[in-house]
């Protein structure tokens, strides 16, 4: 970790607003080159126009390519749109509109004017679905999520409100990248002028009352902060205070795309990750000021929970927290609703669930897996080990199928409130009764071919017969929960496990580990996982 993590950047440290859109409409992709081609991850094409990367033909191509995919699966219905505050967001905001009204979608965007969080235009899609129009409606949101301010993202949002599947995402970047190597022949554009607007901010606020308890957040007179670091939920924060007459102050209402009021992660770069004790130093530094104080990430798809007595919560911590709390005063769910978690979240949410009588659905990495469950109310809850995550209505009815970061934020603020502990507390409590799990991702050094042998990994590849100690109770590449592949690894002893994954944009695999015997133990963990699996891909 760099000594300037933590720290306030410098004027060294931030882009070029200028320079950085420029390039966005000055350079040209040669899709040739694997780096310049449309590529959808875990959550939508993502990078920055100076590496050529993030730029208008990659926009309007993409654009184009959603047209068609929606047209060819019968998406008739408006299509809602919102971004966020990325240098980047803008122009390709400005681009998409072109395509989409050149070819004749009917467009929703924010009626103020303003950012739209991941979660709101989430809740936009399935609100608008639910109400039978006949027809069916889907949305983008432009935004890299928590990514550093030289970046662009695009995410594709179908029907079901959540990040669309691979399935999908495959044909729009191939399609994408078919358009761009004609030339951008096919690609329609025109004056943005033809949309319709939607009041994404008054519709989402005005709901929270049906998930959210927050009469209690009202009457216990809690003092709450919210920082939204300088991201798309900026202008939500103040709407709930007013809407809900609660004690909240908007802790830093700036909003700037070079992120100058920052401090910075443990590579000295930029980033909105309300997970990050780094770039959540400054927020951190006020959490005597406040009974409950949170951070949102660009989208306010994340939540960082901060408390007096704890500081900044490992997000696994508030999950299990979270999941014990919702299981135990929701008494609308359904009585056999599962948790969802990704296979690399906590065991002790694992504990905690078998502890309320609940079944576990663990899935790979990505949010995508929860959609269907939360739709029909199979799965209550679903979270991510990197601060993402999203539940149910009181009544069991969905109520976004992508993560909610301003909702778990105001969860923390329920939970202090009716029960009269902070979500640190109540964790202090679970780790007595469950054990105290030591948890790290740490990255090692693998080649293209590497990766790719470890994406492939079949757990019966694995020939260890123990790790750190202890006998090796499971290997395998597909999750228990669903059964899909999880481009991995996951090893598992009695009070151990650690998973593998390639990651997508650099030369690293990842190794997640967590151990219930202590930090030494889980040193070890990871000192062998490495072994195992350079062992099982050589």
């Amino acid at each position: 970790m760099s000594e300037r993590a933590g720290t306030r950047a410098l004027e060294s440290d931030l882009i070029d607003v200028e320079g950085l859109v420029k390039a966005y409409y000055d350079l040209k992709p040669d899709v040739a080159v694997p780096a310049q081609r449309v590529v959808f991850g875990t959550s939508g094409h993502r990078g920055s126009s100076l590496n050529t990367a993030f730029n208008e033909d990659h926009i309007s191509a993409t654009t184009q390519a959603i047209v068609e995919y929606r047209a060819g699966q019968g998406i008739t219905g408006p299509l809602f749109i919102g971004t966020d505050p990325h240098a980047l967001s803008g122009p390709a905001y400005t681009t998409a509109l072109e395509v989409l009204v050149a070819n004749g979608v009917r467009v929703l965007v924010d009626e103020f004017d303003d950012y739209v969080p991941t979660p709101s235009l989430s809740h936009a899609i399935l609100a608008y679905n639910r109400a039978e129009h006949g027809d069916l409606a889907d949305g983008i949101v432009v935004t890299p999520s928590h990514n550093p301010p030289m970046d662009g993202g695009f995410k594709y949002n179908p029907p079901h409100g959540g990040p669309a599947d691979s399935d999908a995402t495959s044909w729009i970047a191939n399609r994408a990248n078919e358009l761009i190597a004609n030339g951008l022949d096919g690609v329609l554009m025109s004056e943005p002028s033809a949309v319709e607007t939607y009041d994404f901010r008054g519709n989402y606020v005005n709901d929270l009352e049906n998930i959210i308890d927050m009469q209690a957040i009202r009457t216990s007179g809690i003092r709450i902060g919210a920082d939204p670091l300088g991201g798309a939920s900026v202008g939500y924060w103040g709407a709930i205070r007013d809407r809900y007459e609660i004690d909240l102050v908007v802790v830093n209402p700036k909003v700037d795309p070079t992120w100058r009021f920052m401090t910075l992660d443990w590579d000295e770069k930029i980033r909105m990750d309300p997970s990050s004790a780094s770039v959540m130093a400054s927020v951190v530094a006020h959490k005597d000021e406040y009974d409950i104080l949170t951070g949102n990430d660009a989208d306010a798809d994340r939540h960082g929970i901060v408390t007096p007595d704890g500081g900044l919560m490992n997000p696994n911590h508030f999950l299990a927290v979270a999941i014990d709390y919702l299981y135990s005063h929701r008494e609308g769910w359904k009585p056999d609703a599962a948790v969802g978690k990704t296979l690399v979240s906590s065991t002790m949410i694992d504990r905690v669930t078998g502890f309320l009588g609940r079944d576990l659905w663990e899935v790979p990495v990505g949010f995508k897996w929860f959609v269907p469950g939360l739709i029909d109310g199979s799965v209550a809850f679903g979270g991510e080990e990197s601060a993402g995550a999203s539940f149910v209505r009181f009544d069991g009815t969905v109520w976004t199928t992508d993560k909610d970061g301003i909702l778990l934020a105001l969860l923390a603020s329920e939970i202090l409130a009716v029960t009269g502990k902070t979500p640190s507390q109540r964790y202090a409590e679970l780790a007595e009764h469950f054990g105290a799990p030591s948890y790290a991702r740490v990255d090692a050094a693998a080649t293209p071919a590497q990766k790719a042998a470890l994406a492939k990994l079949d757990g019966s590849m694995i020939t260890a017969t123990e790790l750190a100690g202890e006998k090796i109770t499971g290997a395998f590449s597909v999750a228990p929960g669903n059964g899909a592949a999880i481009g991995g690894v996951k090893v598992t002893t009695e009070n151990a496990w650690f998973a593998a994954r390639p990651s997508g944009t650099e030369d690293v695999y990842k190794i997640y580990a967590e151990s219930f015997l202590g930090p030494i133990h889980l040193a070890q963990v990871q000192l062998e996982a490495k072994a195992i699996v350079d062992a099982a891909i050589a």
